[in-house]
């Protein structure tokens, strides 16, 4: 699977997962576990919900670059 999430897109979702986390430790609930997977989303840069439809919001030029 090729990377399609790119910029802005991975640093929000980067930031949401671990704000998820946290909350989830301080609460002590459950719940914060879910902030996994837009961290994961946004480490890997790959989502699978985007792959259907075929979204992406990374440019090509960050791939020509060797920035992958």
């Amino acid at each position: 699977m090729k990377p399609n999430v790119g910029g802005i897109d991975r640093i929000l979702r980067i930031v949401v997962g671990l704000g998820l986390i946290g909350w989830g430790i301080y609460a002590q609930n459950w719940w914060g576990a879910l902030g996994a997977i837009p961290l994961m989303t946004g480490l890997t840069r790959r989502c699978p919900a985007y792959a259907p439809f075929g979204m992406k919001t990374c440019s090509t030029a960050e791939f020509t670059n060797g920035a992958q």
